[in-house]
C-alpha cells in the first residue's frame, strides 16, 4: 500500500558526539507502552520480551514538590503513561493514576500515593519496579537517531553500544542508568 505523508522538519539537536559500535541491523522497540510521540537520539533502551527492546523511561521535574505532593510537574518529552510506576531513585515506586498534558510548558503527573520524598526542579524520575527504587528497564544501548513514534506500530532504530554522549543535549539519565550503560560515556 502506498502511503504519502507531508511533514515539516524542525532543527534537530544532536547528542551523540562519537559512535563507535552498534548492534548490526538495529533493534525493534515495543511502542505499546510509550506515552510520547517522538523517540530522541540518546534514549536508553533495554531488552524486553519476544526480541523487542523497551525504553528506559525518565522525566525531569520542573517545579519543586513537597514530600506529601501527589502531583508532579515534569518537562515535556517523557514516555510515561498512566499505570507506570515512578520513583526518584530513593523513594519506593508509586503508580501514576493520570497525566495532564494540556499545558504547553509541562505535564502534570498524578500519583495515587505520594512518593514520600521532596523533589526539586531538575530531579530525574525513573520508571521503577513496583514498590522498589530500581529501574524497570535496565538499559544496554542508546537510540542513535530521532524517530517519530506511531501508535500501534513497532519502531525500528539504530542502537549504539559504545558511544560518547553530550549529556546536556541527551534525554535525562540518572547515575543508575549511566552505571548500566558501561560503555556509553556522558560528557
Amino acid at each position: 500500500m502506498l502511503e504519502i505523508k507531508r511533514e515539516k522538519d524542525s532543527r534537530v539537536v544532536k547528542c551523540i558526539l562519537h559512535r563507535v559500535a552498534d548492534i548490526p541491523g538495529g533493534v525493534s522497540i515495543d511502542t505499546s507502552n510509550l506515552g510520547g510521540n517522538a523517540l530522541k537520539e540518546g534514549t536508553p533502551l533495554g531488552k524486553g520480551s519476544n526480541g523487542l527492546y523497551k525504553v528506559t523511561k525518565t522525566a525531569v521535574v520542573t517545579e519543586n514538590a513537597s514530600n506529601t505532593a501527589t502531583t508532579i510537574k515534569v518537562a515535556k518529552g517523557h514516555h510515561f503513561i498512566a499505570g507506570d510506576k515512578i520513583s526518584n531513585g530513593t523513594a519506593n515506586a508509586q503508580t501514576i493514576s493520570s497525566i495532564n498534558k494540556t499545558n504547553a510548558a509541562y505535564d502534570v503527573i498524578t500519583v495515587g500515593t505520594t512518593l514520600g520524598a521532596a523533589l526539586t526542579a531538575g530531579n530525574v524520575l525513573i520508571e521503577a519496579n513496583s514498590g522498589a527504587t530500581t529501574l524497570a528497564v535496565t538499559p544496554t544501548v542508546i537510540a542513535g537517531s530521532n524517530y517519530d513514534v506511531e501508535a500501534g506500530k513497532n519502531l525500528f532504530v539504530d542502537a549504539w553500544c559504545i558511544a560518547v554522549v553530550k549529556e546536556a543535549n541527551a534525554p535525562a539519565v540518572t547515575s543508575a542508568i549511566k552505571t548500566a550503560l558501561k560503555t556509553v560515556v556522558y560528557v
